[in-house]
């Protein structure tokens, strides 16, 4: 694994710190956004320099669990069964092919997760009660649905930060005033620990204009919350998922899997800033 991600190996060097579990929720209520992209790939970027990651995948699509390669058969206990207190983190956590990062996977029960939570007790805390004595990982990644729904708030409630997906198109910066707003009623009523993390750029087009301007509109409005790093359209990110492998291991040099190395980069100067 560290051979694999030698070239940019220093892009990441000088960021250890104490194993303190960290708990990101990746979310955006706007699908197609990169969000699964990003928590594979930022959770890949972080195994290879030694960090022991956790994605959850909270989507019923379960597209980061196939991402990951996990089958269909390996999905028998899940984050449903985690959130509604039929398994524990050790009992549902699934290995993957890379070393230090193993999946939550989602289960078919979970598309049903929804109507179910309406009437549960403590139905926003159900995940954070979950798994709030985890100590074995360093990054817990959380990958959310596509809406502002009960099971994107568990994880909101859950995190310490969130990361914000947001594809470079006309209407960005109307979906993203909507999460914040969000963001900021769990901040008020259920975690007001919660900070965000940073917002991601992601489908970058340098061929687009509109990618430059919408870039240059979210960094006036948002500063720096956005990170430097852009995640470019690369047909390889698309590809990756097809063969069960995070784009970094499906093709290391491609421009995909060197931006989400930079961004990893980012992300760990920043949680060291936020822990300092």
């Amino acid at each position: 694994m560290t051979e694999i991600f030698a070239p940019s190996h220093s892009l990441l060097s000088g960021t250890d710190e104490a194993r303190r579990t960290r708990i990101i929720a990746i979310a955006n209520q706007k699908g197609g956004v990169g969000k699964t992209t990003t928590a594979i790939n930022l959770g890949t970027a972080l195994a290879a320099v030694k960090k022991k990651v956790l994605v959850i995948d909270l989507d019923a699509q379960g597209n980061a669990s196939t991402g990951l390669a996990i089958g269909r058969a390996q999905r028998t206990t899940g984050s449903y069964q985690l959130m509604f207190g039929e398994a524990t983190i050790a009992g549902s956590a699934v290995p993957t092919q890379i070393p230090g990062l193993s999946v939550v996977p989602s289960t078919v029960h979970l598309s049903g997760a929804e109507i179910e939570l309406v009437d549960t007790e403590r139905r926003e805390f159900r995940l954070r009660d979950a798994i709030r004595d985890v100590t074995d990982y360093d990054y817990v990644l959380i990958d959310c649905p596509p809406a502002l729904g009960l099971l994107t708030l568990n994880a909101l409630v859950a995190a310490h930060a969130v990361l914000v997906p947001l594809q470079c198109e006309f209407y960005a910066l109307e979906g993203l005033s909507h999460l914040m707003t969000t963001i900021e009623r769990v901040r008020r009523a259920f975690n007001p620990a919660l900070e965000i993390q940073g917002v991601v750029l992601t489908m970058f087009d340098r061929r687009n204009n509109l990618s430059d301007m919408v870039a240059d509109d979210v960094r006036s409005h948002l500063g720096r919350r956005v990170y430097d790093t852009v995640i470019p359209r690369n047909v390889r990110v698309s590809e990756a998922p097809s063969h069960g492998k995070p784009v970094l291991l499906y093709d290391m040099n491609c421009a995909g899997s060197q931006a989400y190395i930079h961004l990893a980069s980012e992300v760990l100067r920043r949680e060291k800033r936020l822990a300092a």
